[in-house]
């Protein structure tokens, strides 16, 4: 039987070796690690501590010439390094002397180039000053050409001159004798065919957008026509397009004389509306807004001012006519010893027929409430025509005030820059106070000139009245003196 320190020696002994084998793994783990930062490869785990310590052995080796071999990479990088550092020292200072040789010859250069250019100034004398004239004339025909209507008939004719002024301008190169006669040349033509009305075909952009071949009539410098209408050059594009609005028929009867002139090749003399400035007046003339787009510019203030003058004039109209019918009944009435049912007199006449027994005083009161009676009838919306004279100038003053403030508004937002920006709300203060005076000033008259035939009419009323109560007086008078 085991005693029990035969127990505990077996115990320790059993202890010692779990220590020894927990310190033999750790040994192996460390082995392999170092095996792995060497490059080698364990085949299998060691079995024993023997296998282990070679295989640490051949592990050290492996690391040492590892090493060694970084160690003379290391050292030969550290040679090419210096050599490098070296090469670079040495372009640098091949730099160096390079720019101070070019810096030397830049300056040497200036001074040969401001001799050769003094040189050429004084060689040139006042051939210099006749080249910078001939670039400028260049580019004053250049600018001539660009708004010329001949350029139409005759294209291309700037593309030279730009060149030559450039070329003038760039560079010290000298005009050439074919160059300057050349632009004498263009400018002689230009001259020539500006007294000159020639008919050529080329295409023409119509106020639809369509193109379409045409006869196009050229007078002098002036105008371009065709088919009875004005044309306009643009020489951003090279085309000949229709006016899109063209002037009024007074001037448009004098292009169709032109043509008739033309078609029957008669050498008559003929009125012609041209533009001396060769398209800008007539530009800015059909530019012009016309009454449609003046009215249009009042906004709607404008339309309301010219809606209340409309009904203005349809009630003045309305009560001409009934104004005219009444006193031409009246005037037959005077003419009539019977009264009639049809007019104003003949109903009070009817008062006296009515009442043939009343005294004066009662007569005269009859005949005062049957005028009275009548007095609606003849002053009827007289005092409406009266309100609209009044009203529409006030409505015009307010759309005065709304333009005004219109434009203040575009003031403080974009500034005074651009006038156009203030263009509207100025144009509807000025366009809504005249169409104010335009229908206050008709409604004015209007209503005077029917106030005054009303009165008219009320005149004669009274009149006879007055008439047919001195009658009944002088009646009255005789019956009572018994005659």
């Amino acid at each position: 039987m085991m005693t029990i320190n035969n127990v505990k020696q077996l115990t320790a002994f059993s202890q010692n070796c779990k220590k020894v084998k927990k310190r033999v793994q750790a040994v192996q783990a460390i082995a392999l690690f170092f095996t792995l930062l060497s490059g080698a490869s364990m085949a299998q785990q060691a079995t024993n501590l023997d296998d282990l310590l070679r295989q640490l052995e051949q592990g050290k080796i492996a690391q040492s010439e590892q090493n060694e071999s970084r160690e003379a990479e290391f050292k030969a990088k550290v040679n090419q390094q210096q050599t490098m550092l070296n090469s670079a020292k040495r372009q640098r200072d091949s730099a160096i002397k390079l720019s101070s040789q070019l810096e030397q010859n830049f300056a040497d250069n200036e001074i040969k180039l401001a001799n050769k250019t003094n040189a050429l100034d004084k060689r040139l004398g006042e051939l210099k000053e006749l080249f910078g004239v001939l670039q400028q004339v260049s580019g004053d025909t250049r600018s001539k050409f660009q708004t010329s209507v001949i350029s139409a008939q005759i294209p291309n004719r700037g593309q030279f001159l730009d060149e030559f002024a450039q070329s003038m301008g760039a560079s010290s190169k000298l005009a050439s004798i074919e160059e300057i006669e050349r632009v004498w040349f263009e400018l002689q033509r230009e001259m020539t065919q500006s007294g000159k009305i020639h008919t050529f075909e080329r295409e023409v952009v119509l106020a639809n957008g369509e193109r379409k071949n045409a006869d196009v009539t050229r007078i002098g410098g002036f105008n371009l026509v065709s088919n009875g209408k004005y044309l306009e050059y643009i020489d951003e594009t090279g085309t000949v397009a229709e006016l899109i609005r063209q002037p009024s028929n007074r001037f448009l009867s004098t292009v169709d004389a032109l043509t008739r002139n033309k078609e029957t090749a008669s050498k008559e003399t003929i009125a012609f509306a041209l533009d001396p400035t060769g398209g800008s007046i007539l530009n800015l003339l059909v530019q012009a807004p016309d009454l449609r787009e003046r009215v249009d510019q009042g906004g709607i203030v404008g339309y309301i001012i010219l809606a209340i003058g409309a009904i203005g004039l349809l009630i003045a109209l309305v009560r001409f006519v009934n104004l005219v019918a009444v006193g031409a009944k009246v005037k037959r009435q005077l003419k009539s010893n019977k009264a009639s049912n049809d007019n104003p007199l003949g109903r009070v006449m009817q008062v006296k027929d009515n009442n043939p027994n009343l005294n004066t005083d009662a007569l005269e009161l009859k005949l005062s409430e049957s005028i009275l009676r009548e007095l609606p009838k003849l002053s009827s919306m007289l005092t409406l025509i009266k309100i609209i004279s009044v009203v529409a100038p006030l409505i015009g003053l307010l759309g005065t005030v709304t333009g005004m403030i219109n434009t203040f508004q575009a003031i403080t937002l974009f500034g005074t820059g651009d006038p156009k920006l203030m263009a509207g709300g100025i144009s509807q203060a000025l366009v809504t106070t005249v169409l104010g005076l335009v229908v206050a000033i008709p409604m004015v008259f209007l209503f005077a000139y029917l106030n005054s035939r009303s009165k008219n009419i009320i005149n004669i009323l009274q009149q006879e009245s007055t008439g047919i109560i001195a009658e009944r007086s002088e009646n009255s008078e005789l019956a009572g003196q018994g005659v």
